[in-house]
């Protein structure tokens, strides 16, 4: 028994302690390896790969926003210009003349009574019958709550 006692005992002057120092770190974590025979496999990774593959996808995503922000700013635009053609047509008809109220949300008509007047109806192109008595049909038109008009038929004259 003493032969295998003495086996397995460790004789400590034998170890250099600064040789085995080396071997150790006091931030294994900043390591690019495992520092230990027990610790997780750390392997190399091809970091072009990594960042190509990263920026592929920052690139795919920013390309979707943007074609998302591009489909609403023509969605804006196309409104923009509604608005417009609303407040031309809002300017056409406060110009024009009115022998009524007009009410929101109601339905009118728009013709041409002469060569330098307009005038608001609430007769309709096909109510006239035989005594239709404008030069033409501009448009039909509705009163909206900000008080412009929306053209909801336009005439061959307008």
């Amino acid at each position: 028994m003493d032969k295998k006692s003495n086996k397995n005992e460790i004789d400590v002057s034998k170890i250099d302690l600064e040789k085995e120092r080396e071997k150790a770190t006091e931030n294994p974590g900043i390591l690019p390896y495992a520092h230990t025979v027990g610790s997780a496999v750390v392997k190399a990774t091809d970091k072009g790969k990594i960042k190509g593959r990263a920026v592929a996808t920052m690139q795919d995503q920013t390309q979707k926003q943007m074609a998302q922000i591009y489909e609403q700013m023509q969605l804006l635009a196309r409104q923009a210009d509604d608005i417009k053609k609303r407040v031309v047509i809002s300017e056409r008809i406060y110009m024009a003349e009115i022998p009524f109220e007009p009410l929101v949300g109601n339905v009118y008509y728009f013709y041409q009574k002469d060569e330098k007047t307009d005038v608001l109806s609430l007769i309709g192109p096909k109510e006239w019958g035989r005594s239709f008595k404008f030069h033409g049909y501009l448009a039909t038109v509705k009163l909206m709550s900000d008080h412009t008009w929306e053209i909801l038929d336009k005439g061959d004259d307008f």
